[in-house]
């Protein structure tokens, strides 16, 4: 097996992969070529001033980090010149039934671009071919409560590594390691308009960020009934789309928020929680 020429770091911005890079900021674990963000344009205001405080933090300890991107998420859904990559949208189909859209956004907005900056800065951008024995390590924030999410990399050219599994740590020693880094606001990665949001989260998006509510319940109201593309073409899909789980207007919704485990993970580029659902209603996917 050859041994790896670079090591990066899959910076989604959350607790884990955030305690990844302050570690090896001071040094507890080996340092890293890059951090590498990918960017949605989405993600909510506390996410992207965390971001910035981490690049400080990076920046003085000789660690790059690169935002990377294929586009920006909320408007490429709206495009109706844009091929839309899926996202797992409430679906409520025209005799009541209930379903999900398939998720293609974290492949599509998060792997996407971190696999392609791990090959340019290789040195065999794509389309270039990738000769064997070239191989970057990537570590990624997986704690010991996450361990059945830990897999090898699906590119030869990556080998994913997991410094909190081999340090025994959860996501509650993360919290508690970033509270004593005077980092215990360290927010949740997640796009505004994710659907898996729970009710906490809107509610706490509609008290203190008027704006982005205001984003998340128009793009609610724009996907109703598909894509922009969708509609464009002339195929409109047979049912209505939602980002809230009741399949009601996102503002018309009655929240009712529950207290939340420490321990509930946000969405990384390797780590979303949540399992890709099975689209319903006779089509594939949105649009």
């Amino acid at each position: 097996m050859s041994a790896p020429t670079h090591r990066f770091l899959s910076l989604g911005a959350g607790v884990q992969s955030s305690t990844l890079l302050l570690l090896a900021a001071q040094g507890e674990i080996p340092g890293f070529d890059a951090a590498i963000f990918a960017d949605t344009s989405w993600e909510p205001a506390a996410v992207y001033r965390h971001l910035d405080r981490l690049t400080g933090i990076a920046e003085r300890a000789g660690i790059e980090v690169v935002r990377v991107s294929t586009g920006d998420i909320r408007a490429d859904a709206l495009d109706p010149a844009h091929r839309f990559a899926s996202m797992p949208l409430f679906t409520l189909g025209p005799n009541g039934e209930r379903g999900m859209a398939r998720r293609q956004c974290t492949s599509e907005y998060k792997i996407k671009p971190i696999k392609a900056e791990v090959r340019r800065r290789l040195g065999y951008p794509h389309p270039a071919r990738m000769p064997a024995g070239v191989v970057a390590e990537m570590a990624i924030g997986i704690s010991l409560d996450e361990i059945g999410r830990a897999r090898d990399a699906d590119v030869g050219y990556m080998r994913n590594v997991f410094p909190l599994l081999d340090l025994g740590w959860r996501r509650d020693d993360c919290l508690r390691y970033l509270h004593q880094q005077g980092l215990g606001d360290t927010p949740r990665s997640s796009c505004v308009g994710c659907p898996f949001h729970d009710d906490g989260f809107w509610l706490a998006l509609r008290e203190n960020s008027p704006q982005e509510w205001a984003q998340a319940v128009a793009f609610d109201h724009a996907i109703r009934n598909g894509s922009a593309r969708a509609n464009a073409e002339g195929h409109p899909l047979r049912g209505q789309f939602f980002l809230h789980r009741q399949r009601v207007p996102l503002d018309q919704v009655v929240l009712r928020p529950r207290p939340q485990p420490s321990d509930t993970p946000g969405c990384g580029p390797w780590t979303c929680p949540h399992d890709a659902p099975v689209s319903v209603m006779g089509h594939g996917e949105v649009a």
